[in-house]
């Protein structure tokens, strides 16, 4: 209708017929003169025409895009959603339904309850200027009462109105955490999270920990503070620092127990943001049941003693350690952490609580420091099965690695926890129930009024200063009686024990290198148990790779190929010896042997042996040309020594290499020698031998091997052959715990603190 009426000028029909005959074409040129004045028009309205169907066609081709995304993630058996909160809009939950919502007190002492009410527990609520608030559970006698004492039964805290109930078990601990909202709800500003066992040294919990870290009564001074010097250090034992090496807490990754020696030198930080006090408790400290059911001899009570002259130390960003439920102090800053997971088993739930409230703790500039003796604790001598700490041992490892290495660009805190729960459950540290758990719970802080803390900037993404000389200091623990391996210490440092520091302290820089053909499943835990005392590390490959138990893989065919990313990852070791499951290594018979040499088998005749290439099979064959083609290629001196070791080119050495050793300063050696064999598939029996006669004459390799036990097959039983004055036995077969438990029978004979392991 526009273009009509501005075309189409208005006039008479008979003087438009007329005029048809003579301008037969006028109307086409009318219409190409309108085209060309109005051409820049016609130009923005085709393109407007076009951008909104091309708008509309991408929204449409988005949502459906979207759609599809979405329900592959919804069908996707992997995908775990984050949840959705306004965080602006959540109502406040008030105490309407309890005797005690007028009632308010800054500091709090928080239990579960299961029996009657113990000495320990009438101890706890005389303790001045704390409040005692029992959690029930199902357990819990109906008829439970306390004076002084707040007991919330199962009814009464399902009317409290928290989201948190909706997930809690009704027969566990973890109900604790309706505890703690209800006394943020209820005014606190510290919460000790105790259990009904423990008595507080002195009935005085200021003159232990730092409750106050602000005002009058805060003591303003600088904590000793383990050393970030070694970024590869990630979780450490405590007990080391308070005077007993033998003894782990709950929690620490059974790789690490072996780890007893003390620290080189600390730093310092200064106070005020220990937000999460551990404290170590005399009598039965919190022990994993690996510890409680090998350390004892019978069914006496342990009553294991720390340092309580000790200083306090703090853990740098970096750096975890073990957090429990029963000794701990949280400051208000840090009550966000106190969320017990319910998706993981319960001996686990703490321990997994107290390293992810760790990481968490360094976005807001807070730190750890644990406490020297604040509580008693008296072993009642009531274990619990190792499978209730199966989610410790299988993942605690690799989720303290995690954990380390994660980052969020969220810029609140409880954004930043509620993604960290998010990736935890993505890992399989514990499920998605605890990731709503999660939800619930940061929702019911803001509810009862809780303010979460601000972010401050992470200190592991900045370059760490350089530790000089005045900024180290030095603190040597106390060597305190202990228990280890169910021999109890009657002396400061017993026969045995003071056998135990001369091994370590000759191995202790040594790693050892495992190759275990059995199933790493039943045996991995062992070896390190075993040898994890002595050497540096233990690293374990296996045909089959098994993060959880930090097992690599490697083939054994080739093995040695997997030794020169060891070697680097290990620079600052002294050697490295490898080892493999089927010869037991008796390292008390190793003290003498020299770790600047070489160390294997070439004296021992079944082991190291030479074999003629002509009438042999073809594999000899083959092998023996991949020989000469590497020693054509090796630089002189290697060329030189192997030459001189190998008489004939018409032979073939082999050796079982089922152990040797090799010293730091030849390791680059063993790298070269690795890197000339390239891709070639020389077997590992052809090719150490050829190694080490090329690092160095045969004449100058130690002999500690050429007395051990070797037999090329396995007897009817192991026991017959074994012999506790051999530097090693082969062959032995351990392939389940059982076999385990027959080999440190055995090899008690030699350190009398495996005797009571079993």
């Amino acid at each position: 209708m526009l273009v009509q009426d501005r075309s189409l000028p208005k006039s008479p029909k008979s003087q438009i017929r007329s005029s048809l005959p003579r301008f037969s074409e006028s109307k086409s040129l009318d219409f190409s003169t309108w085209v060309s004045e109005n051409l820049y028009k016609i130009v923005v309205i085709i393109l407007l025409i076009s951008t909104i169907v091309g708008l509309f066609y991408l929204r449409n081709y988005s949502d459906r895009t979207n759609l599809l995304q979405t329900t592959s993630k919804e069908h996707s058996p992997n995908a775990i959603k984050l949840p959705e909160i306004k965080w602006n809009s959540i109502q406040r939950i008030t105490d309407t339904s309890s005797v005690y919502n007028k009632f308010r007190s800054e500091k709090w002492i928080i239990v579960s309850v299961g029996r009657y009410p113990t000495d320990s527990l009438k101890k706890l609520v005389k303790i001045k200027g704390w409040q005692v608030l029992a959690m029930g559970n199902s357990r819990t006698p109906k008829d439970w009462s306390l004076k002084g004492a707040i007991f919330l039964s199962l009814d009464m805290q399902a009317n409290l109105g928290f989201r948190v109930l909706d997930f809690l078990p009704y027969d566990s601990y973890v109900r604790k955490t309706c505890g703690y909202l209800f006394a943020i709800q209820h005014g606190a500003k510290k919460i000790f999270d105790a259990d009904d066992r423990g008595d507080v040294i002195g009935d005085d919990l200021g003159k232990h920990f730092d409750v106050e870290l602000v005002g009058e009564g805060a003591r303003q001074e600088t904590l000793l503070q383990y050393s970030h010097d070694n970024p590869n250090r990630t979780v450490v034992n405590p007990y080391v620092h308070f005077g007993q090496r033998s003894v782990w807490p709950r929690g620490l990754p059974l790789e690490n127990v072996g780890e007893i020696g003390h620290e080189e030198f600390y730093t310092e930080v200064f106070g005020g943001k220990q937000f999460i006090q551990q404290g170590i408790s005399n009598g039965l400290p919190d022990v994993d049941s690996v510890f409680y059911f090998t350390r004892k001899s019978g069914l006496e009570a342990f009553d294991i003693r720390f340092d309580d002259r000790a200083p306090k130390v703090a853990l740098p960003q970096g750096m975890m350690v073990p957090v429990n439920s029963f000794n701990t102090i949280y400051h208000s800053s840090a009550f966000w952490a106190l969320m017990l997971p319910v998706s993981v088993s319960t001996m686990a739930s703490d321990v997994l609580r107290g390293y992810w409230g760790q990481r968490l703790l360094w976005e807001i500039g807070g730190y750890v420091v644990v406490y020297p003796p604040t509580v008693h604790r008296y072993d009642k001598i009531e274990a619990y099965p190792f499978s209730e700490e199966k989610d410790l041992h299988v993942n605690v490892g690799r989720m303290i690695k995690f954990l380390i290495s994660w980052r969020s660009n969220k810029h609140r805190l409880f954004e930043k926890i509620l993604e960290l729960s998010h990736a935890m459950a993505e890992e399989g540290f514990w499920t998605e129930q605890d990731l709503r758990f999660t939800a619930a719970w940061l929702q019911d802080l803001l509810a009862v009024g809780y303010q979460q803390p601000r972010l401050m900037s992470l200190e592991l993404d900045r370059p760490r200063a350089n530790i000089g000389h005045g900024d180290r200091k030095e603190f040597v623990p106390r060597k305190l009686p202990s228990i280890h391996l169910g021999v109890e210490e009657t002396g400061t440092v017993d026969y045995e024990i003071g056998n135990l520091i001369r091994w370590r302290k000759n191995f202790g820089k040594v790693v050892l290198i495992m190759f275990c053909n059995g199933p790493v499943e039943r045996t991995a835990l062992e070896w390190r148990l075993l040898y994890g005392r002595i050497f540096k590390t233990v690293i374990i490959l296996s045909e089959q790779e098994n993060e959880d138990l930090a097992v690599q893989a490697g083939h054994l065919d080739q093995v040695y190929k997997y030794l020169p990313k060891i070697f680097e990852r290990y620079s600052s070791a002294e050697g490295f010896l490898f080892l493999q499951d089927d010869t037991i290594l008796n390292y008390w018979n190793l003290l003498q042997a020299d770790k600047n040499k070489l160390w294997i088998t070439d004296t021992v005749s079944k082991s190291w042996t030479t074999v003629s290439t002509s009438g042999n099979s073809e594999w000899y064959s083959k092998q023996a040309e991949m020989v000469k083609e590497v020693v054509r290629t090796m630089p002189a001196h290697f060329q030189v020594n192997y030459k001189e070791a190998m008489k004939s080119d018409q032979s073939l050495t082999i050796c079982s290499s089922e152990i040797f050793y090799i010293p730091q300063h030849l390791a680059s050696d063993f790298v070269d020698l690795v890197n000339l064999v390239g891709n070639l598939e020389m077997h590992y029996k052809v090719a150490i031998p050829m190694f080490f006669t090329a690092m160095d004459s045969p004449q100058n390799f130690d002999s500690v091997f050429s007395t051990m036990i070797y037999k090329r097959k396995l007897p009817p039983s192991n026991s017959t052959f074994y012999s506790v004055e051999a530097p090693a036995v082969h062959p032995w077969n351990v392939s389940s715990e059982q076999d385990f438990i027959k080999l440190i029978r055995i090899m008690a004979e030699g350190d009398p603190l495996l005797l009571e392991l079993v």
